[in-house]
């Protein structure tokens, strides 16, 4: 690959952040480290990275808060979050604000090494796929453009993260379908565990509200298998 893949590493232990950045150098990566939310945040409006480690505790600006500054200007870039934390909660926190995924403490290099790789691949793929299919789509009365990640209706335009573009895709191109829980997992998420299950069951949530304004359209919870997308055709009077 012509281009540098440049990461952030962001953590506040001097010894770890050592040996992860050295592990990811040897690697070929280019890396950037911080050792605190105030100066990643600081590096990411000064730098273009191709994707984030993130640890959660951090000093001066934790890692969730840094992850939403980020979402706010950059909706596809992977981040990975770094956590000692075992709560439930903030794993399901972490993926919800916009992270692809999440690290327990200790790991493996092994590990974090497959995951850049994995969700670099994806976001290429992604990034591909977005290049190809620049059209806009009509779901009932909303238009629908993936690549700008954006969903509007009667003018008024949301912006989408990249999770909730690639969940809404999966369902227009399923309309009235019915998606098996872990086929979806699999397909936007990579992986399917109980931590993404609940992710997903959020993001669910996020998109009914999102498609609230327009009656023909419902995102139907079929318990113990998964969810239909049911788009009823507008009848001309």
């Amino acid at each position: 690959m012509s281009e540098e893949i440049k990461l952030l590493l962001v953590e506040d232990d001097e010894a770890l952040r050592f040996i992860v950045k050295d592990n990811l150098k040897q690697n070929g990566y280019a890396v950037d480290v911080a050792e605190n939310g105030r100066e990643a945040i600081d590096l990411f409006d000064q730098n273009k990275y191709h994707l984030i480690i993130l640890d959660v505790m951090l000093p001066k600006v934790d890692g969730f808060k840094v992850a939403e500054y980020i979402r706010k200007t950059n909706h596809d870039v992977p981040i990975i979050f770094l956590t000692a934390r075992s709560m439930t909660e903030d794993k399901i926190t972490g993926l919800t604000i916009g992270g692809d995924d999440y690290i327990p403490k200790p790991f493996s290099m092994e590990e974090l090494l497959l995951k850049i790789k994995i969700f670099l691949k994806r976001s290429n793929n992604t990034v591909g796929a977005n290049r190809e299919e620049s059209r806009s789509k009509k779901i009932s009365r909303f238009v629908f453009i993936p690549e700008e990640l954006t969903l509007s209706i009667d003018g008024e335009a949301r912006k989408l993260t990249m999770k909730e573009m690639e969940l809404i895709k999966l369902f227009s191109e399923n309309t009235n379908k019915v998606l098996n829980r872990n086929e979806i997992l699999e397909q936007v998420w990579g992986s399917n565990d109980y931590f993404l299950g609940r992710s997903l069951d959020v993001f669910i949530s996020r998109l009914r509200k999102y498609f609230k304004a327009d009656p023909n359209i419902k995102i139907i919870n079929l318990h113990g298998i998964g969810f239909r997308f049911s788009v009823k055709k507008e009848e001309n009077t």
